[in-house]
């Protein structure tokens, strides 16, 4: 895991001290999450399963549901 290249939110801070989420995507699409503060710990999933949570985070109004 130490070869991906693990990305920040554009909307993190760029002076170290912020914690928060970062994303890497593998060769083999499989991504890969983990917390800066603690970045031996990582969940991976796949870009389906990603994009489901993420519309659902989005809420209704993102997807077009009621």
């Amino acid at each position: 895991m130490s070869t991906l290249n693990w990305q920040k939110s554009s909307m993190s801070s760029s002076d170290g001290n912020t914690n928060c989420l970062e994303l890497a995507a593998a060769p083999t699409g499989t991504l890969h999450l983990r917390e800066s503060t603690v970045p031996g710990t990582v969940l991976s999933t796949s870009k389906p399963a990603m994009r489901a949570l993420l519309g659902w985070a989005k809420g209704p109004a993102a997807t077009g549901r009621r």
